[in-house]
């Protein structure tokens, strides 16, 4: 029965492809050699970072280079472990993402929803001023953001680590486009109900947008957890420094046994893969919430 279903469905396949034309087939398979080596090209180096991770030092300098572990060792996880505060390095980053994840989806919900709902004076020049913002790169004003947040005493501390990234115009402007798509008889019709901009953001607004909301916080939490030149200039010490900046402390074992730096890598990568692989329908859908109007 399945191998009649199968061939079932290989015959129409095999007909559209015996229509199309021998230029047309090359092209489709350019196009599928094109995609391969893009593939391999963005997989090839976390595949090794993984499995180098793993291997010895003896494998790490082999020539021709090892692809595979021959014999798998723990050797390089402990080692990172014991060179670096690691644990405390990977608290660090993950309060400060989530600090920032989560003020950033609060700021910009509330902001998006005066964009939409509320009537706001010179709405549209407003919103081109939040906009605007986007257009200054961060190197700009770096060391301002510095000199301020070191004059008031937050040097070194998790408040001048998360301080600066608190709202994000590129937040608001995603949950506009988002917000937008709701139309104008359910806010009525709250209204009608008895329901305040309180209520309705939260109880109906807030829920209609899971997509947007959870597109918004992968993107932001790893941005802030990527983080790399404000965590390196606004902390001191060992134990206030991001996983990050921890990894570059590593480079003193590099040339002797390189598999620590990869193993720090792959630590540092574990929150980035899962939020990729368990969150990749939510940002495509996220993003194209506003994607039409």
């Amino acid at each position: 029965m399945t191998t009649m279903a199968t061939e079932a469905g290989e015959a129409p396949r095999a007909r559209v492809l015996a229509g199309r034309s021998p230029r047309e087939l090359l092209a489709r398979a350019t196009v599928y050699l094109v995609l391969a080596a893009a593939v391999v090209t963005v997989a090839f180096p976390v595949y090794y970072a993984i499995v180098g991770a793993f291997m010895s030092p003896s494998e790490l300098s082999s020539y021709p280079p090892a692809l595979v572990p021959h014999s798998v060792t723990g050797r390089n996880l402990t080692g990172a472990v014991d060179t670096i505060p690691l644990a405390r390095q990977y608290a660090n980053s993950a309060i400060t993402a989530t600090a920032i994840t989560v003020a950033q989806l609060f700021t910009s919900i509330l902001a998006a929803y005066a964009f939409v709902f509320l009537p706001v004076k010179a709405r549209a020049a407003v919103f081109g001023v939040f906009l605007a913002t986007l257009m200054v790169p961060w190197e700009a004003i770096i060391i301002p953001n510095y000199l301020t947040l070191s004059g008031w005493g937050f040097g070194n501390t998790y408040f001048g680590l998360v301080l600066p990234f608190l709202a994000s115009g590129f937040g608001t402007f995603m949950l506009r486009q988002s917000f937008r798509q709701l139309p104008a008889e359910l806010r009525d019709a709250a209204r009608i109900d008895g329901a305040g901009h309180w209520r309705f953001l939260w109880r109906i607004v807030v829920p209609l947008n899971k997509p947007a909301l959870a597109a918004l916080s992968i993107y932001v939490f790893l941005s802030a957890w990527n983080q790399y030149f404000w965590p390196l200039i606004i902390t001191r010490t060992a134990n206030m420094q991001t996983l990050q900046i921890g990894l570059t402390s590593l480079r003193d074992s590099e040339m002797a046994d390189p598999g620590l730096i990869l193993a720090g890598v792959v630590l540092s990568l574990l929150p980035t893969l899962a939020l990729v692989v368990f969150g990749q329908r939510y940002i495509v859908r996220g993003l194209t919430a506003g994607a039409v109007r």
